[in-house]
């Protein structure tokens, strides 16, 4: 990549259905919960907890299987379960893992930021390496709240407004959006609308970081990437 091509301060990465494709293993641990209570789960209720703090999720996770766990208890349950399985094997997203070492060998700093709990990402952490991680447990309030992405611009010293997110749900895009990041999202088990400094598109996979941030307004040349996408970029400005 060229020096003089226009890049993002720092590029601020969500993990779950983003960097790792986790969200197979939040789901099952949800149906196993619910049927150890002898409730129904459905794929509406997995879509909805998609992107949220994990406090916020374990929530309604007990309003609607009932029982006596705490919301310590369920958060604990399953992110145990995902924590195991991401120690053991990470299904990477299209893409991601190969754009971050490109901006890292661009030497644009990273954070990761993310709504599960640091020993949750530790294995992902620890295979990726950032400068700077916000997890669920580190904040007061969880995305769609700014606070999250604000805190990962502090940690890296940089204006939010120069920083490129990268998300796969609205929850997570809103938290980023309203922190002052442009996001770049990728929907990957649910859609994400499009808004102000955001573009959607629907693969990561034979981009490089120029493309990456030449699609997010930071370049001003063309991305290079399949003419089909065309139609999904949108005016950083």
């Amino acid at each position: 990549m060229s020096t003089t091509e226009a890049l993002p301060a720092a590029v601020l990465w969500d993990m779950d259905g983003t960097l790792v494709d986790t969200e197979p293993l939040w789901i099952a641990s949800e149906h196993d919960l619910a049927a150890e209570h002898h409730a129904v789960w459905t794929e509406e209720d997995s879509l909805h907890l998609v992107g949220s703090d994990l406090r916020d999720g374990a929530r309604y996770i007990r309003e609607r299987i009932g029982g006596r766990m705490t919301i310590d208890e369920i958060v604990a349950y399953m992110g145990n379960r995902v924590a195991s399985s991401l120690r053991e094997h990470r299904e990477w997203r299209p893409g991601a893992r190969e754009l971050v070492e490109q901006f890292r060998d661009a030497g644009v700093p990273q954070a990761l930021v993310t709504m599960s709990y640091h020993y949750i990402a530790e294995p992902v952490v620890e295979a990726l390496g950032f400068e700077a991680v916000v997890t669920g447990d580190a904040v007061e309030r969880g995305k769609p709240h700014p606070e999250p992405y604000l805190r990962a611009a502090e940690l890296l010293g940089v204006d939010p407004a120069r920083c490129l997110a990268v998300e796969d749900s609205r929850t997570g895009a809103a938290s980023a959006n309203a922190a002052g990041c442009f996001v770049v999202a990728v929907p990957h088990a649910v859609n994400v609308p499009e808004a102000p400094r955001r573009v959607v598109i629907p693969t990561l996979a034979d981009l490089t970081a120029a493309d990456l941030a030449a699609i997010a307004g930071f370049g001003d040349r063309a991305p290079a990437w399949p003419p089909e996408l065309d139609t999904h970029r949108r005016d950083a400005q």
